[in-house]
């Protein structure tokens, strides 16, 4: 039996410092995306709740949103696919809602916070 620990990685896996840069630059895109009804983009808002990257450069998203009526659900996730895809390198980008936390106000940021006069 082998130590699973000094298998080697494969060819693809993804770097400590690969990753590092691509969470950044999926923050940065997934703050292009505003809510319209509320004028802070879905990141600071607290509407991102997963986001998964594969070493084959697949992402996968769980996001919600303010409300399960809100007029733009068929839209949002078409919105956050097109600005992550934007990324050099991703293979692909799959966006599924989920309503379950439900999404409530504490979930903002301090930014959003502020940017709204919640405090």
């Amino acid at each position: 039996m082998t130590d699973a620990a000094a298998a080697p990685e494969p060819a693809s896996a993804l770097s400590q410092d690969e990753l590092n840069r691509l969470t950044d630059q999926l923050i940065e895109k997934l703050k292009t995306v505003y809510d319209p009804e509320i004028p802070v983009d879905i990141y600071e808002l607290g509407l991102i709740y997963k986001v998964d990257v594969s070493d084959d450069r697949d992402v996968a998203i769980e996001m919600t949103l303010t409300a399960p009526g809100c007029p733009v659900a068929g839209e949002m996730p078409g919105w956050v696919k097109d600005a992550v895809m934007e990324i050099p390198g991703l293979k692909s980008c799959a966006v599924d809602l989920v309503f379950d936390p439900p999404w409530d106000a504490s979930r903002m940021s301090d930014e959003a916070k502020l940017q709204l006069n919640m405090f």
